[in-house]
């Protein structure tokens, strides 16, 4: 009973702070709903790391507040370096920084990651970005090599989940489940090469619409979704030039929907957009 009333309490008090913050960012007519939905979840989530990682070990860097087992002793200062290096390649390739330190939270097994998502215990990743926090699996559990830094940083999880990071704080929080993972997987090629493995023999009837990866991004082919987000992402660099990308994430931050941020930034009208955008992806 003890712990209910504690956990209970806990609850009441976090849904007075919240309700405090939702308050005061109402009469701010500058601020979006976006940005408030932005700023609760960031809250919530760190308050749900902070309860569930309390026995963890923690080391902070310059930009990150590291969160990890006993499993990682020996790997917790090649981590550490690692996001360091993820942090300065993504600020100078996207001309950005993270606004704080990032938590990060390392750990030790795929069961234990996937249970703090309440996903299935099979479900297989390397890392997860989610409202403000990077969490990773153990690089013990997937390196072929011990220790191998280089292998760490090119293949790991790094620059990705900090890439979803920036769009987060870029966009403050209004943007598609396909944009970020394009943007992602387009910075992440530039900086380490990495890039996942294209689909095979695939044909125009099988590519997915817009309004299918908007709407059902993660109930679809992964291999097809994630790839045609990226050429996405890619054409708009191409055509357009790369700077549209981070236009793109300006008008979304101002709360238009990305649909419209993409007419505004590219000039022409998003079916004129999604045509040529298949086109390009049927060459590619």
């Amino acid at each position: 009973m003890l712990e209910s009333r504690s956990h209970s309490s806990t609850l009441i008090v976090l849904l007075i702070i919240l309700s405090v913050i939702l308050g005061c960012y109402l009469f701010r007519s500058d601020i979006k709903l976006g940005h408030i939905w932005q700023k609760i979840s960031r809250f919530a989530v760190g308050q749900e790391i902070r309860f569930n990682t309390a026995q963890f070990q923690e080391i902070q860097t310059e930009h990150f507040k590291i969160k990890y087992t006993n499993t990682d002793d020996d790997y917790v200062k090649m981590i550490a370096d690692s996001a360091e290096l993820a942090y300065s390649q993504v600020s100078n390739k996207m001309n950005t920084d993270g606004k704080k330190k990032t938590t990060m939270v390392v750990y030790p097994d795929s069961r234990s990651l996937a249970q703090c998502f309440g996903w299935d215990k099979n479900e297989k990743a390397l890392g997860v970005y989610w409202a403000g926090t990077i969490r990773i699996l153990s690089p013990h559990e997937w390196l072929k090599q011990a220790y191998n830094e280089e292998e760490f940083q090119t293949d790991g999880p790094l620059v990705h989940e900090y890439v979803h990071l920036i769009v987060d704080d870029m966009t403050g929080g209004n943007y598609n489940r396909w944009w970020t993972e394009g943007v992602a997987q387009y910075i992440e090629k530039q900086i380490t090469g990495f890039e996942f493995e294209d689909p095979q023999d695939i044909s125009a009837g099988q590519l997915y619409t817009f309004r299918e990866l908007d709407k059902n991004f993660d109930e679809l082919d992964q291999q097809i979704s994630y790839w045609e987000s990226r050429q996405a992402v890619e054409f708009i660099a191409s055509q357009y030039g790369e700077e549209k990308i981070y236009t793109v994430m300006d008008h979304l931050a101002q709360g238009d929907t990305l649909n419209q941020a993409i007419e505004k930034a590219t000039g022409t009208d998003f079916n004129n957009f999604a045509y040529q955008c298949y086109q390009y992806m049927e060459k590619h």
